[in-house]
């Protein structure tokens, strides 16, 4: 579904994000993965090149927009071309309010929010003069209702949907399609490190009956990432198995 295609996915060494790299590899993309750490990403790429998948890895600080720039350019140089840009990385928040400092939430913002912002400015110019592009931001469940608590959580993936809406009808003119996907629940890293009192409840209100794989979110970037969505912009897919309040 993605033969030809040049993708990157930051956040892309573990969880939703390495089930995103495999997928575009699987459906025969160009993927580079970018990570927060060296080690991170090499432990990765080692782990795809097990299973058959030659990627390539990064691992730049999100926030730094010159070098980002600066490794965006490489891969256009490398590659020649950029077709899809997943905005994967993310951290998320459980701590009430009065528990949480300003640069708690400052740093939360910084990579859920401003990366975005960064990525996303930095690989327009070259879809632009393509006239052609994908960029897909993960957004979340907690982006539609809240969540009880971690508010910076639950803001920075409402700024994210906002983001998806607003550049959607800004590129749209230039062939550049932008959506977002929000993951329910889903059987990662990041979820296990959440205390069990605040996951069991949800997993109730689930109308399948189950927690979500990386795969069924992995299938929903595919999805967006290829051309059978050559007509779908500005929506955020919830992917969480009917979980809506």
């Amino acid at each position: 579904m993605l033969k030809g295609k040049v993708a990157i996915v930051t956040g892309g060494t573990r969880g939703i994000g390495l089930e995103i790299v495999r997928t575009f590899k699987e459906n025969n993309a160009e993927v580079i993965l970018f990570g927060s750490k060296k080690e991170s990403v090499e432990k990765a790429i080692n782990m795809l090149k097990e299973e058959g998948h030659i990627v390539k890895g990064y691992y730049p600080n999100l926030s730094n927009y010159e070098e980002i720039e600066k490794i965006i350019k490489e891969i256009n140089n490398i590659y020649g071309h950029i077709d899809i840009l997943v905005n994967n990385a993310g951290i998320s928040a459980n701590k009430k309010i009065e528990e949480t400092s300003s640069q708690e939430f400052e740093s939360i913002m910084n990579l859920n929010v401003n990366a975005i912002f960064n990525m996303t400015k930095a690989v327009v110019p070259y879809m632009k003069k393509q006239k052609d592009g994908v960029i897909l931001n993960t957004s979340s469940m907690v982006s539609i209702y809240g969540q009880p608590s971690g508010v910076g959580y639950p803001a920075s993936k409402f700024a994210v949907n906002g983001l998806t809406k607003s550049l959607a009808r800004e590129l749209a003119p230039n062939n550049i399609r932008v959506n977002a996907v929000a993951p329910g629940i889903t059987n990662t890293d990041m979820v296990a490190s959440l205390p069990k009192e605040m996951i069991e409840p949800l997993i109730k209100t689930i109308p399948l009956g189950r927690i979500g794989e990386p795969k069924d979110i992995a299938n929903a970037f595919l999805f967006l990432a290829s051309n059978m969505a050559s007509y779908i912009t500005g929506v955020v897919l919830s992917v969480d198995g009917a979980a809506r309040s």
